[in-house]
């Protein structure tokens, strides 16, 4: 049997009050999680204080710890 290099993904299990930090596309910034579902995320922006659900989209890539948030 043929082995390959695979990579996997996983859907990140959101919690309410969570800070997160989103890196690349439409969505990058800071946002905190006040709603999850099933299949949706409602997240608020700590600065402009916008409110925004979206289906759930985001993979875990690393925790750290001392980082500041939200970045003005």
């Amino acid at each position: 049997m043929e082995t390959h290099h695979v990579t996997f993904f996983q859907p990140y299990p959101f919690k309410e009050g969570q800070k997160i930090n989103i890196k690349d596309g439409p969505r990058s910034g800071d946002w905190e999680v006040i709603g999850v579902t099933d299949r949706r995320v409602k997240l608020k922006c700590p600065v402009s204080h916008k409110e925004v659900e979206w289906n759930r989209f985001c993979y875990f890539i690393e925790d750290k710890e001392n980082v500041e948030w939200p970045k003005m």
